[in-house]
């Protein structure tokens, strides 16, 4: 399983970098999970064969949009996208062309956080993870490897369930410590998500959806401080070889 990290920002994307995104390769299928903003580009091809989407948050799902358009506006259209999502969570990024306008390159598979499905190689099991809108933990098997990512999400028991002895953590840490009265329930730390990778008995932790303010390297201190494994801040061209 390979990994690329399209994108590692919270809410909106650094000069230079992108939002929530990842393509995840096996056995020539190439998956993205999010894409927020700023990851189309950073794709080496708009010829995936999936994407799975953890919510509607458009730092998680804007670039659908021009990665349709890339695939339909051309003169030979790509075959018709599976793009796996919670229901409703797509109505805002898909209305903004013309009605009907992308229809013929997307196949769109709506799921109910806690459903489980394939995608190509990948078994995926899903967990509703608190946040202000329906989010889907994710949890990927292929190969004998494992790859868990909470999306967006408050603490929560199930976060570590989901990542129990995966071989890689993708956790949201929007903050360094301590997260904010507004954002309490909803938004994770650096620390949280240490102390889940730890519950969780994960191999490698890495650190995504880091708010503007929020130091890497203060950030993976923090998340040491609760986890003895690897630990690593996602940045856009980040690569991950299991």
């Amino acid at each position: 399983m390979r990994i690329t990290v399209l994108g590692g920002c919270g809410a909106w994307p650094l000069r230079g970098e992108a939002c929530s995104g990842f393509l995840v390769e096996q056995d020539g299928y190439r998956l993205a999970i999010d894409l927020g903003y700023g990851t189309m580009p950073r794709l080496p091809s708009p010829d995936v064969d999936a994407v799975i989407i953890s919510h509607g948050h458009p730092d998680h799902c804007a670039d659908l949009n021009p990665l349709l358009r890339a695939r339909v506006l051309r003169d030979r259209p790509a075959r018709p996208l599976p793009v796996f999502a919670p229901g409703g969570s797509l109505d805002a990024v898909l209305a903004l062309d013309r009605p009907g306008m992308l229809d013929s390159g997307l196949d769109l598979r709506e799921f109910t956080p806690g459903d489980r499905f394939e995608a190509g190689p990948f078994r995926v099991e899903t967990a509703l993870l608190p946040h202000w809108v329906p989010n889907a933990g994710l949890r990927l098997s292929a190969g004998g490897q494992v790859l868990a990512y909470t999306g967006d999400s408050g603490p929560s028991p199930d976060v570590a369930r989901l990542a129990r002895n995966a071989d890689v953590f993708l956790a949201e840490a929007s903050y360094v410590d301590a997260v904010p009265e507004e954002a309490v329930g909803f938004l994770s730390s650096a620390t949280i998500a240490g102390g889940s990778a730890a519950q969780a008995a994960a191999g490698h932790l890495v650190l995504t959806h880091l708010l503007a303010e929020t130091e890497p390297a203060a950030a993976v201190d923090a998340a040491r401080s609760r986890f003895r494994g690897e630990v690593t801040a996602a940045r856009s061209g980040l690569v991950l070889r299991l």
